[in-house]
Parts: C-alpha cells; sequence; structure tokens
C-alpha cells in the first residue's frame, strides 16, 4: 500500500547537515509517509553518512545520481521515485518541524480544492541560529485559489511560497507538468509551484514549520546575481501563456521589485559574513 506522503531528499554535498536533515524528516508526528533519498554523486563524504541510516525502515536510499544536470537532475530523480499521494523535497541542509506533515495533510485533508499547502519558515545560518523567523506567504492566507496564488508571488518579485521545505504538493501535478520547471534554474522550486497553483487553489499555513539555511555552499546563494534577470522571465512567461492572471501594472510591479529583492538578497549575504559558513562551502560538480 502507498504512503499517504513522499518526502524526497536530493542531498548534494552536505556532509555538515545531511543528518540533521534526515533526524528532522524521520521524527514526525505524522506516521504514513516514506523518505526517499538520493546523493548526487557529492565530493564531500555525504554519501557516507546518508549509508549510516540504511537500516531504518521508512528510508529508501537511491544509488547516486550521476555527476551532471544540475539540481534539476536529483530533483526529478527523487521525485519520480515518490510513491506518496503528496510529496514534500526537503533539500539536504534544511529542516522541517515535527508536525509539519500532520499539519499540511490536514490542510488538504479539510480544504479537497487544495493542490499545494505552504507554510512559512525560519531563517537559519550556516550554524543554526535564527536571523529571521517566520517568513514567507506574503500576501496571501489560509484557502486561496492557485491564480490568487501566484499572482501574488509576482507581485512580491520573490517566492513567496518558499523552499522546498515549506511546501507539500498533490504528486499526480508534478507527473503532468513534466516534472521541476528548470528553465529559469533560481526558480526552479517556484515556477513549479506557479504551474502546479494553476491546477486548483492554495492553503497558506501562516505559521513556521520549516528551517532553510543560508549558507555559502548552496547553488542558489552561487546564482544570486542572475535572480532579477530570471525572475523578469519568469513573470514574462506567467503573463504570455496565462493571459488574465497578471495586468500590465502586475508586472511592472513584479520586475522592479525582482530587482530590488536581488540587491537586498546581496547586501544581506554581505552583512551576514562568516555566518554563511564559506570555510564550509565545496566547489560544485555538478
Amino acid at each position: 500500500m502507498s504512503p499517504k506522503v513522499s518526502i524526497v531528499i536530493p542531498a548534494y554535498n552536505n556532509v555538515q547537515y545531511i543528518a540533521e536533515t534526515l533526524e528532522s524528516v524521520l521524527n514526525q508526528t505524522f506516521d504514513d509517509y516514506e523518505v526517499v533519498i538520493a546523493d548526487h554523486s557529492s565530493i564531500d563524504g555525504t554519501s557516507e553518512v546518508i549509508e549510516t541510516y540504511r537500516s531504518n525502515p521508512r528510508l529508501r536510499i537511491l544509488s547516486p545520481t550521476p555527476t551532471g544536470g544540475g539540481a534539476q537532475a536529483n530533483w526529478n530523480r527523487v521525485s519520480s521515485e515518490a510513491r506518496g499521494q503528496y510529496v514534500k523535497l526537503v533539500c539536504g541542509d534544511d529542516l522541517i518541524a515535527p508536525t509539519a506533515l500532520e499539519e499540511q495533510v490536514a490542510a488538504f485533508d479539510s480544504n479537497p480544492s487544495a493542490v499545494l499547502v505552504a507554510s512559512q519558515r525560519d531563517l537559519v545560518d550556516s550554524k543554526g541560529d535564527v536571523f529571521i523567523k517566520s517568513r514567507g506567504l506574503q500576501g496571501i492566507s489560509g484557502l486561496v485559489s492557485g491564480v490568487k496564488a501566484v499572482r501574488a508571488t509576482v507581485l512580491a518579485g520573490s517566492n513567496i511560497f518558499g523552499e522546498p521545505a515549506c511546501v507539500m504538493f498533490r504528486r499526480e501535478l508534478i507527473e503532468q507538468e513534466g516534472g521541476w520547471d528548470n528553465t529559469n534554474p533560481y526558480l526552479i522550486d517556484q515556477a513549479t509551484y506557479a504551474r502546479i497553483c494553476l491546477h486548483g487553489d492554495v492553503v497558506a499555513l501562516r505559521k513556521s514549520l520549516a528551517t532553510f539555511r543560508i549558507s555559502a555552499s548552496q547553488w542558489s546563494v552561487r546564482l544570486a546575481k542572475q535572480q532579477s534577470d530570471q525572475a523578469i522571465a519568469f513573470h514574462r512567461e506567467i503573463a504570455a501563456k496565462h493571459p488574465g492572471i497578471l495586468s500590465k501594472t502586475d508586472l511592472y510591479i513584479g520586475n522592479l521589485k525582482a530587482i530590488g529583492m536581488s540587491y537586498a538578497r546581496r547586501l544581506a549575504y554581505l552583512r551576514l559574513g562568516k555566518r554563511m559558513g564559506h570555510e564550509l562551502a565545496v566547489e560544485s560538480t555538478v
């Protein structure tokens, strides 16, 4: 019998954090779930740490994903192995709260029209110290239409849904959409969520159920300089493919905010400085 939820973990050079991530996903108050993990041919010992969990009956460890293909290759790999009704992707350095699955499944059960449930998250540095609490879901709360959620994320100029650990969605929809959308690599999660949202409604849980780690080893940090260009391209794609969702004013505001958010993010990285753990970063090989 298939589980209700599949947590999928595309690990990559996360040796400092992967054990903590696995502990967070394996200690949930909700019981009907599986965990699928694949290491993307890491060079820092990530796979060896994962192997120490092989005896856990809930965990399914896939063979290493071959080098190449960027983040999309491993994200699609683990997602395609999911057997649950719902999928939650958790990157190999992030955490979820013990009640994350329970609360998000309950939101689906209470809202049959929902295709995606998102929560807020806390932002932490490389050592796990919180520097921003309960961030995300700007402009939406409770049950909203997917169209409203997509418009809200464009108007914010950023990913209001949060990183993958914040989100749970219906598995059949990512299959229908052909996997994770890598048209603009920086927005692989946001663009995919937008496509899923347009199939139905969204539940926005305005409480923190995940922890996102800002660290120098993340591919998203290294792509920061490309953020605004890719965000603007994403906004234009939404406007072109789904006429009526965005007005010209929405597009102008969203693009302007995307540029502003790009500069704000760079400034935040500079202010964090050593808290990002540059000494632990491993050069990308994918």
